[in-house]
């Protein structure tokens, strides 16, 4: 029986993906492995949100060739629909599909003998219809279970390839995404996570939309918690916001993508917002539920981005009740609009920017964590024993470690917070 193994960069949407091209392994006789080992197929599904993602792209594909220099390399996702014959170039790689033919993947490939040149398959996205259904299963080793409920993206930020990379702004039928919560709820996942490149768009080309969404998969039975992985501000409404926080099974955790706190670095992003409507969707979140984690994604360096600039998003940021950040240090992508933007940052005052904001972030982690000292939060243990600790989420997506002398894997337990560390809490589990 052959091996194969995965390796995945980029967003919750890849390791949907990721666990559907799996399953094809596994129909066809395959062995899931683990990336570290020596296998017969390796697929690595890509990122290229970033010239650092392209770079560690090939850091894994060389890493897999000096481990197994017999094994048959397969890369997929956004690296490969974009810069399909940069990748085939890299000595190893045996196999490059686009966005819509990784779900095909034994179509292209039954064989799997070394070839030299790679074969490349990769399509036009621009007029892209395909789907592509995407799911956990038996494939992966997590918990939480991601869903793909969307792919696509119709917004033209200046900076973003993803329309280049996945196409326009698509999703299926409400009972299509029901029946796959019964399966996952059937596997015994106890939390789903919505996934998509613009999730809050679902449903627009059919005149549904993501609230229609969220009250189908809340009456699957067996799914205790469902979580939605990110939402432009400008598709959040106070209606979504009050059903996601008011309901017993959706996770209030929200991640909203802010970019910048300057307005006139978003008019240059081509962003749909303002800071102004962000702070009131913020405050307005906060003031139905206090406890609720809400994390947003900033860029720095971005041209144009003066020291004054940079400083409006910094003071911007210091009194929002942000639960987290992911920071991000702008990178040049091909073919976008802002590549070719005047007044470009100096690497050393984008590397000084993400520092700074990265600190920032460090603090308000800290400071929502401290809030549940004392207190009970619910946590779906994700990791078995590991030198004596266990790990897991609370529905605010606090990240809660805890001493255990049985397994909990997959349980959701009341936890006391006891402290808090850097990035995560201890607790005491509540027999």
């Amino acid at each position: 029986m052959k091996l194969v193994a995965f390796h995945t960069l980029g967003c919750k949407l890849n390791f949907a993906e990721t666990s559907t091209i799996g399953r094809q392994f596994i129909e066809n006789g395959f062995t899931v492995s683990q990336f570290a080992d020596k296998v017969d197929v390796y697929v690595i599904n890509t990122c290229s949100v970033s010239q650092r993602a392209d770079r560690e792209c090939k850091k894994i594909i060389r890493s897999a060739v000096r481990r197994s220099p017999d094994a048959f390399i397969i890369v997929t996702g956004c690296y490969a629909q974009l810069r399909p014959e940069e990748v085939a170039s890299i000595a190893g790689v045996d196999l490059v599909l686009g966005t819509q033919e990784k779900f095909n993947l034994f179509t292209h490939c039954n064989s799997f003998k070394k070839n030299n040149p790679a074969q490349v398959f990769v399509s036009e996205i621009k007029n892209a219809n395909d789907f592509g259904l995407a799911y956990s299963g038996e494939a992966d080793e997590r918990t939480r279970a991601f869903l793909k409920v969307q792919d696509g993206c119709d917004f033209q930020c200046s900076y973003c390839t993803i329309p280049l990379a996945r196409g326009s702004s698509r999703s299926q039928a409400i009972e299509t995404f029901v029946s796959q919560a019964r399966w996952l709820a059937e596997k015994g996942y106890k939390e789903i996570v919505l996934s998509g490149v613009n999730v809050g768009d679902f449903g627009k080309a059919s005149g549904t939309n993501l609230l229609q969404l969220l009250k189908e998969l809340v009456g699957v039975d067996g799914i205790e918690r469902i979580r939605v992985s990110s939402i432009e501000p400008n598709l959040l409404t106070e209606e979504l916001v009050n059903f996601i926080l008011e309901s017993d099974k959706l996770c209030n955790h929200l991640h909203i993508p802010l970019q910048s706190g300057s307005n006139e670095v978003l008019r240059l992003m081509r962003r749909r917002h303002t800071r102004e409507d962000f702070k009131k969707l913020i405050t307005y979140i906060k003031s139905i539920d206090n406890t609720a984690g809400v994390g947003s994604d900033i860029i720095v360096g971005f041209p144009g981005e003066t020291d004054e600039l940079f400083d409006e998003t910094y003071n911007f940021l210091l009194d929002l009740p942000l639960s987290y950040m992911h920071v991000f240090t702008y990178s040049e992508r091909p073919n976008t609009p802002a590549a070719s933007y005047p007044n470009s940052i100096q690497p050393k005052s984008r590397f000084y920017r993400n520092e700074k904001l990265r600190i920032l972030s460090t603090k308000k982690r800290f400071e929502f964590y401290s809030q549940f000292v004392g207190k009970r939060l619910g946590v779906l243990y994700e990791t078995n024993i590991k030198n004596g600790f266990l790990s897991g989420f609370s529905t605010n997506y606090i990240r809660v470690k805890t001493t255990a002398t049985e397994n909990l894997f997959n349980r959701i337990v009341p936890t006391l917070i006891k402290n808090v560390n850097k990035d995560y809490c201890e607790g005491d589990v509540i027999v």
